[in-house]
């Protein structure tokens, strides 16, 4: 991956002005390049991670596992375009294993998600099953550890 990527994923935040001294590339060059990944939708937006556990959140997250009966013409991609256009959907990925695509699914109590599974996701055309998981505690979101720093919790050893 180009080391300007990198540098965005890492910290997206970081000036231009910046990029461009670490990468040792002048400013327009950044610039030029930023607007180009922009059109092509390399980079497809920007967000903050947040560590949701210290925010009052009324809400609940699910990781969804679902089977499917490929389509004929578009194969898995059909019926994960439409499963990724309900608000409710927060991700969607086409997965290997027993089940096919893997949703992260956001509601805000155990019984909307249920809902969303009952009533929207299961009975649509194609999806064979479904097992729903509740995320409980996130320890690490997309690379970024979600706990403070804390002094060496190491056991101290006494003779």
């Amino acid at each position: 991956m180009d080391e300007l990527l990198k540098l965005l994923q890492a910290n997206a935040l970081e000036s231009r002005e910046n990029l461009a001294r670490l990468l040792d590339l002048p400013l327009a060059e950044v610039n030029r390049r930023i607007a180009d990944y922009e059109k092509r939708g390399v980079i497809r937006g920007y967000q903050a991670i947040l560590n949701e556990d210290q925010l009052d959140l009324d809400q609940v997250t699910a990781v969804i596992e679902v089977k499917v009966t490929p389509e004929r013409e578009g194969g898995f991609n059909s019926i994960a375009e439409r499963v990724s256009r309900f608000p409710e959907v927060r991700s969607t990925h086409l997965v290997s294993g027993a089940y096919d695509l893997l949703l992260f699914v956001e509601g805000r109590n155990l019984r909307e998600v249920a809902a969303f599974v009952s009533e929207r996701l299961s009975p649509l055309e194609g999806v064979v099953s479904t097992s729903t998981h509740f995320m409980l505690k996130t320890y690490k979101r997309h690379g970024v550890l979600m706990q403070q720093d804390s002094p060496d919790e190491r056991l101290s050893i006494s003779p």
